[in-house]
């Protein structure tokens, strides 16, 4: 499959592929074209010289393509849904709430379209002023590969509907479906140029779009090591840079919660996409007084997941996307045998058998009886892992939360509002939630707080982090 610049699909220009996996099998999908500094180069160009006349279009305009483009996805969603699942692994049921909830956030954006105003201030004797948004321009987004769908939508949506031009580089190990969607677009409307995507590697296509002096803007999803590289390599060009970078999230279960729920939520919370989404469930803490029953009832239903290819109706969970995240899995489940640091209530292996064998499958795995200090604690587990919990008090399991660098999002479960309101004020997180987890609708600002990244995408206030202000004084 090709690039798309200016509205055309081309090759790299250079004969480098890379091969796409299917992780439920190992086999290869397709390639891309390996591209780098001349294919983001050329989208640049595209771009620029797309960028002016459709800023100058009115924002409803613009909104009716993107809803235009929202309706074509619905319509052949399920056909997307399948690249999605054959590229990432999700269970199909899954890849068709994601490839909905791109279409739900075009929609949503085009309803906004027009929200991004200015402002008029009286200056009184010395004058007026007028305060206008307008676009920044050209953009950057580098999307991850366990949501690309989504992500995509997150970023294109705000960037375009506020008359940006935006050069997306997709995951190069799940860069189909995004192609796809691009495609789709400008099917819908959109005009050539204005979106581009560029296939690469990070090192080659993300540095060269992070470095280019012609983007003024970069939104990058990702962990945390290749922030930091990315904040650093935008700095000489005072880029403006979002950054979402991982998360650990707790979930609080409170002895007053309802324990069918709470067990349903931990089991979605951390078991969608084989544990593969930045706002899972990574860490459970659960009111020693219900722990047991908790425990047992989670056990159960962890025993009950169906593991296998995500095209099987059957299938409950996926595969990890990739060889090297199903190595990483692994060595921390490792680790906790090896330095005795927990114990492995039920998984902790790579699953091997039968139609299994070429894939990159793992066991859903529940770990108690943890050390605090463990990496399983401290470090973003990106998969189907749950380390649980038992605490005494709410004091404790706040100060648990909180013992990680990350700041992404929390739950609690509880219908006493007191709690609530300690979590909500104690926890650091961009996001708590109560009696849910991992709902993130394109209405909720999204982001997070200390290593969890920087600035907030979704929401009618990410229109402003799309656009710049500018101030004209008029004196008479």
């Amino acid at each position: 499959m090709m690039m798309r610049i200016g509205g055309h699909e081309v090759p790299a220009g250079t004969d480098a592929w890379i091969p796409v996996i299917n992780p439920a099998t190992g086999g290869e999908l397709d390639r891309v074209p390996a591209g780098g500094a001349e294919e983001v180069k050329a989208a640049v160009e595209a771009a620029g010289a797309a960028q002016g006349a459709w800023a100058a279009r009115t924002a409803r305009d613009r909104g009716k393509v993107l809803f235009h483009a929202a309706g074509e996805v619905r319509r052949v969603h399920e056909d997307l849904a399948r690249q999605l699942t054959a590229e990432v692994g999700k269970p199909l049921r899954e890849a068709v709430d994601e490839i909905r909830g791109f279409a739900n956030v075009l929609e949503y954006y085009a309803s906004v379209a027009g929200a991004p105003s200015g402002e008029a201030v009286p200056l009184g004797p010395a004058g007026d002023a007028l305060v206008v948004r307008e676009p920044i321009g050209i953009c950057g987004a580098i999307l991850p590969w366990n949501m690309p769908a989504i992500i995509m939508g997150w970023k294109a949506g705000a960037a375009l509907v506020t008359g940006n031009a935006l050069v997306v580089k997709p995951a190069s190990s799940a860069p189909l479906t995004c192609l796809r969607l691009a495609t789709i677009m400008e099917q819908s409307g959109l005009p050539p140029g204005v979106l581009n995507l560029v296939t690469g590697t990070g090192a080659a296509a993300g540095t060269a779009l992070v470095t280019h002096p012609g983007i003024g803007k970069i939104s990058f999803t990702g962990d945390i090591a290749t922030g930091y590289r990315i904040r650093a390599a935008a700095a000489p060009h005072l880029k403006e840079v979002v950054l979402e970078l991982g998360g650990s999230d707790p979930m609080i279960v409170w002895k007053d919660a309802p324990l069918e729920k709470a067990v349903e939520g931990a089991i979605r919370g951390r078991f969608y996409n084989a544990g593969q989404i930045c706002t899972a469930v990574k860490r459970l803490y659960v009111h020693e007084a219900i722990a047991d029953r908790f425990l047992e009832r989670l056990e159960e239903r962890v025993h009950a997941i169906r593991v296998g290819n995500g095209m099987d109706p059957a299938t409950t969970m996926g595969p990890l996307q990739n060889r090297s995240q199903l190595e990483r899995i692994a060595s921390f489940v490792d680790g906790v045998r090896a330095e005795q640091q927990g114990t492995i209530r039920c998984g902790g292996e790579r699953l091997t058998g039968g139609d299994l064998a070429k894939g990159f499958f793992y066991a859903p795995t529940l770990v108690t009886d943890v050390n605090p200090d463990a990496d399983i604690l401290c470090e973003e587990v990106f998969g189907p892992v749950l380390p649980v919990m038992a605490v005494p008090d709410l004091d404790t399991a706040i100060a648990e939360a909180n013992r990680t660098r990350y700041g992404l999002g929390a739950s609690v479960w509880t219908s006493d509002l007191h709690v609530v309101k300690q979590v909500f004020a104690r926890v650091r997180a961009g996001i708590v939630w109560v009696n849910r987890h991992m709902t993130v609708p394109p209405e909720v600002p999204f982001g997070g707080l200390r290593e969890s990244g920087l600035g907030r995408e979704n929401g009618i206030q990410a229109l402003s982090r799309w656009t710049r202000s500018r101030t004209l004084v008029m004196g008479w």
